[in-house]
C-alpha cells in the first residue's frame, strides 16, 4: 500500500455512527479523512491525513472487541500513523465488563504506554464533564435517556466509578479548575499523576475551549481515547497551521428515492420518528411478529412497492422503554436485537436495489448491520447535517449511495425530516 501523504492521526472508533462522527469532526477542520469499514484486508492505497476504521465492538465479548480493535491499531500504525486515537460515545456507552476499559489496556499494552486520557465531553452536542461526572444537557448521565438503554444502561455519572471495574490501570480525575488554568498546569498535574502511578485521567470539559486545551496537553499522548468533541479539539491544535487539503465528494444526482431506517430506541429517535410520521408514512418492523417467522421484511417492501419515490418513507423498530423492556423480557435481550438489526439490514439493502439513493440510518447497532449488509468499505464525507452527523458517499455496483449513520441521541427533532436539505 502506498501513503501519498503522513497519516496524522489513526482513529478506531467502536461503531460506525461514531466512525462517521468523528470523521466529519476531521474532515470540517478540512483535513482530508476517510472511513475504512473494518480493518482492510490486502492492500490498499489510501491518500488522507486521518483514516477512521469503524468496528461493530461497542457491545461485542469483550475479548472480540479487543481482538479487532488491536487489529486496527496495528494497521494504522503500520501506515505510519503518528497518533491513535479510541473514539467511543459521548455518554461512555459500557457495562461493568468493557469494551472501554479492555480496549483501553490493550491498546496501552501494545503501545507500550502506561498512561492516557478519557475525555468523552462534546459540548455542542450537550455532553459535558464537570468534577469527572457526565453530563448529558442539563442533567447528569444515569438521569437522562441512557439509563433505559437497551444494552448498555448507565446508572452511574461518575467516570471514575463507572471505568474503574473495567481496567487494570488505576483512574483518577482532572478537574475543571485545572484545565481552565491552562495548558501547562494540565501538563504538570498528569506529570505528577503518572508518577502516583495513574493510568488513566477522567478529564474535565464544559466548552469547546476546554477540549483545546486538553488536546494540546495530552498532544504527544500516544493514545488518547474520547467522544468526537475532542477531535474538535485535535484539529484546532494539530491542524490551525496546515493548509486546507479536505475536498467534499461530489452530489451525482441520481433522481433516487430517499428513506429512513431507524432501529434506536433513544429518547432523541423516538421524537424524530413521531415528528416524521407527522407528515410521511412509515412501517413499523415490530419484534413480536419477527419472533413469530412473520416475513416482516417481505411485507415491509411490499408496502413500500408503490410509495417509494414521492417522499421519504420510513421503517422503524423504534420504541419506547416499556416496550422494548417487554421485548427484551419475552425474546432475551440479545435475540430481541439480533433480530431488529437482521430485519432493517435486509430492508436496508432491498430498498437500495430499488432505487434508494439517499438513506438515513438510526442508531449504532442498526448503521452496523446495514452497512455490512451492503458490503460497503469505505466511506468518504460530505455535508454536515447536525453536530456529530455527516452525509457520506459510497460507490455500490448500482451507482452512488448516500448515507447518514445517525448515533441514535444525536439530532434535533426535526432532523428526519430537515437533513435531505443538506445533501448538496
Amino acid at each position: 500500500m502506498t501513503n501519498h501523504r503522513r497519516l496524522l492521526i489513526g482513529c478506531v472508533a467502536d461503531d460506525f455512527t461514531g466512525a462517521t462522527d468523528v470523521a466529519g469532526i476531521f474532515a470540517k477542520s478540512g483535513m482530508k479523512t476517510t472511513v475504512l469499514i473494518d480493518v482492510p484486508e490486502g492492500g490498499l492505497s489510501i491518500d488522507a491525513d486521518v483514516v477512521v476504521i469503524a468496528l461493530k465492538t461497542r457491545t461485542a465479548p469483550p475479548s472480540e472487541a479487543v481482538r479487532q480493535s488491536l487489529a486496527a491499531l496495528r494497521w494504522l500504525r503500520d501506515r505510519g500513523s503518528e497518533r491513535i486515537y479510541f473514539k467511543y460515545c459521548s455518554t461512555f456507552d459500557s457495562t461493568a465488563n468493557g469494551n472501554i476499559g479492555p480496549v483501553i489496556d490493550a491498546m496501552l499494552e501494545e503501545l507500550d504506554s502506561g498512561f492516557t486520557i478519557a475525555c468523552p465531553a462534546f459540548p455542542a452536542n450537550g455532553r459535558t464533564i464537570y468534577k469527572g461526572n457526565l453530563f448529558v444537557g442539563d442533567v447528569p448521565l444515569n438521569e437522562s435517556g441512557m439509563k433505559q438503554h437497551p444494552l448498555t444502561p448507565m446508572t452511574d455519572s461518575n467516570l471514575v466509578r463507572v471505568l474503574s471495574p473495567q481496567t487494570r490501570h488505576k483512574v483518577t480525575a482532572c478537574y475543571r479548575d485545572t484545565v481552565s488554568a491552562g495548558v501547562g498546569e494540565v501538563r504538570a498535574w498528569a506529570d505528577k499523576t503518572r508518577a502516583d502511578g495513574f493510568g488513566v485521567a477522567i478529564v474535565d470539559a464544559i466548552a469547546d475551549e476546554d477540549l483545546e486545551v486538553v488536546a494540546q496537553a495530552f498532544a504527544d499522548t500516544p493514545l488518547l481515547t474520547g467522544a468526537s468533541g475532542l477531535a474538535l479539539g485535535l484539529a484546532t491544535v494539530l491542524f490551525k497551521d496546515r493548509p486546507t487539503s479536505q475536498s467534499k465528494p461530489e452530489f451525482a444526482s441520481t433522481h433516487g428515492s430517499r428513506a429512513v431506517v431507524s432501529g434506536s430506541c433513544s429518547v432523541a429517535t423516538n421524537g424524530q420518528v413521531a415528528a416524521m410520521l407527522r407528515g410521511h408514512e412509515g412501517f413499523k418492523v415490530d419484534v413480536a411478529s419477527l419472533a413469530a417467522g412473520e416475513d416482516v421484511v417481505s411485507a415491509a417492501l411490499g408496502w413500500a412497492a408503490d410509495r417509494l419515490g414521492r417522499k421519504p418513507i420510513l421503517f422503524y423498530a423504534t420504541a419506547n422503554p416499556e416496550e422494548v423492556k417487554a421485548n427484551q423480557s419475552s425474546f432475551g435481550i440479545g435475540k430481541a436485537g439480533e433480530m431488529v438489526e437482521s430485519a432493517l439490514a435486509r430492508i436496508a439493502g432491498s430498498l437500495v436495489d430499488l432505487g434508494v439513493s439517499e438513506l438515513i440510518v438510526a442508531g449504532g447497532e442498526t448503521s452496523g448491520a446495514v452497512v455490512k449488509h451492503l458490503g460497503i468499505n469505505q466511506l468518504d464525507i460530505g455535508n454536515e447535517i447536525a453536530p456529530g452527523v455527516p452525509w457520506v458517499s459510497a460507490p455500490l455496483r448500482s451507482g452512488q449511495l448516500w448515507l447518514a449513520l445517525k448515533s441514535g441521541n444525536f439530532g434535533g427533532r426535526e432532523f428526519f425530516v430537515d437533513a435531505w436539505d443538506k445533501i448538496r
